[in-house]
């Protein structure tokens, strides 16, 4: 399934109407279906594609709710829209996510330097004590060599400043706590009928059998802790405008 030319549609001065109200977990939901499929091409902000921009809803001509929803499963015959298997509601949170993205803002102000914000991840942010960036760093937390293409700027910002607040499945925590009262946590490797492997804080590879555990399940919240207040508003988008500058080798 791809979502590619629904921007060819969305994309487009206007905004689009609001017809219906959606929750914060249907919004997330059509954050993972946009992000799933397309933002490899139109990246995280929606802006890749010349003469289009969903991150500030610049569109060039307003359609109903209805009728995208209509386009997006049926395509547009004789463009490079085909039609998509997604049932309505899929197609309408996606829509709302692609509106949501248009209306949300940024929390920190100016304009960051990326050199600075290398030097401040490196080293006053302690980031490389958990992230690994281009070979270099931890392997505890999630890599971050191409974060600029799969993450927006407020989400990058989001992170920095409330972890807790959205903590993405593949990245949350798995505590394991052995029947001799032993606790374990780190990244979930692998989970199966009899065992549980995990990359504990130090890096280190438990193998735990089940028929061990006296408990385990994921950690709500995220490991990482948060930036605000420990960095100056100007520390914080240098360090985003680093982030940003991460695009993969």
């Amino acid at each position: 399934m791809r979502l590619l030319p629904l921007v060819f549609l969305l994309a487009l001065p206007g905004a689009l109407p609001a017809q219906h109200t959606y929750t914060p977990a249907d919004i997330q939901e059509g954050n993972r279906l946009f992000r799933a499929n397309c933002v490899l091409c139109h990246g995280p902000e929606g802006d890749q594609v010349p003469g289009i921009d969903l991150g500030h809803g610049r569109f060039r001509q307003t359609y109903s709710e209805n009728a995208l929803v209509k386009i997006i499963q049926n395509g547009i015959p004789g463009t490079g829209m085909p039609p998509n298997n997604l049932q309505d509601f899929q197609a309408e949170i996606v829509v709302a996510y692609l509106r949501s993205i248009a209306t949300s803002g940024r929390e920190v102000t100016g304009n960051g330097d990326a050199k600075r914000g290398k030097a401040i991840f490196e080293g006053k942010g302690n980031c490389l004590s958990c992230h690994r960036v281009y070979g270099l760093g931890s392997r505890v937390g999630p890599d971050l060599s191409d974060i600029a293409a799969l993450r927006r700027s407020v989400e990058l910002e989001r992170s920095l400043l409330e972890p807790n607040e959205e903590v993405l499945a593949q990245n949350r925590y798995y505590r394991a706590v052995t029947k001799q009262g032993e606790s374990v946590s780190g990244r979930l490797l692998n989970v199966d009928t009899f065992s549980v492997q995990i990359l504990d804080s130090k890096e280190r590879l438990r193998s735990l059998q089940r028929a061990d555990l006296r408990e385990a399940g994921f950690v709500n919240d995220s490991p990482m802790p948060s930036y605000r207040g420990k960095l100056s508003t100007q520390e914080l988008a240098d360090v985003v405008a680093y982030l940003l500058s991460l695009k993969g080798i």
